[in-house]
């Protein structure tokens, strides 16, 4: 599921769960619920993470239930469930079905790149992100492009990092996680002025600067955008 746009997500929560409680037998409603609520999570637009994130994790469970070959179901479950701190290789090997039902199936290769950054394989995530690219190559690039960023922001490749998570502002200025990671790159990079501009621009749109990277399962990676954010503070 790819929303125009992050601040859409808490009326697209609310749609799908009217779905669910039309239908809770349907599988892929149950399965975008759980993304609405992951990435309410995420972009800090949640009201409560802590029940969301209960929430988020049945309806994945539930969808996974009766996901039976659809692979857009088993990708945004598997995505959510990972989110949520469920064991990532599993969740990985889930995206890998999806994919050998439908190759062709960007969103899980967007997925599978989403759950590669994640487990701590940069590499192999900007080859599955890529390839999700360029199957569909008319949908908004900011959520891929703000992981083709993080992912060399792990690295440290920093300057490699740096257009693409600009190209993802660019593509939903209302996305707050790119602001955050441009910030640590920067601050890495020496360029501690422009790292406080986009820490600016971040709180125009989110209270959260240090937000909770649980997710990230190298503890390396984690340091290296929370050490960026640091630098960025002046602390």
């Amino acid at each position: 599921m790819f929303l125009s746009s992050a601040r859409h997500f808490p009326e697209a929560r609310r749609l799908m769960e009217q779905a669910v409680a039309r239908d809770p037998e349907y599988a892929p409603a149950l399965a975008r619920a759980a993304i609405c609520c992951f990435r309410l999570i995420l972009d800090g637009r949640s009201e409560d993470p802590a029940a969301d994130r209960l929430k988020g994790t049945d309806f994945a469970r539930r969808a996974l239930e009766r996901a039976g070959a659809n692979p857009g179901v088993l990708a945004n479950a598997a995505v959510a469930l990972a989110y949520f701190g469920e064991d990532i290789g599993t969740m990985m090997t889930l995206v890998d079905r999806a994919l050998a039902i439908n190759p062709n199936f960007a969103r899980g290769w967007h997925a599978g790149g989403m759950l590669r950054v994640w487990a701590g394989e940069p590499d192999s995530a900007i080859e599955h992100l890529d390839a999700a690219l360029h199957l569909s190559p008319c949908a908004r690039v900011g959520t891929s492009a703000n992981l083709i960023g993080l992912a060399h922001l792990f690295a440290r490749r920093f300057d490699q990092a740096v257009p693409k998570l600009l190209l993802a502002i660019q593509d939903d200025p209302s996305f707050p996680a790119p602001y955050r990671f441009l910030a640590a790159c920067y601050a890495h990079m020496g360029r501690l002025d422009d790292a406080r501009e986009a820490l600016a621009r971040l709180r125009a749109i989110s209270t959260v600067v240090m937000p909770d990277l649980g997710h990230f399962r190298n503890a390396a990676h984690r340091e290296v955008v929370l050490s960026g954010l640091r630098l960025a503070l002046g602390e």
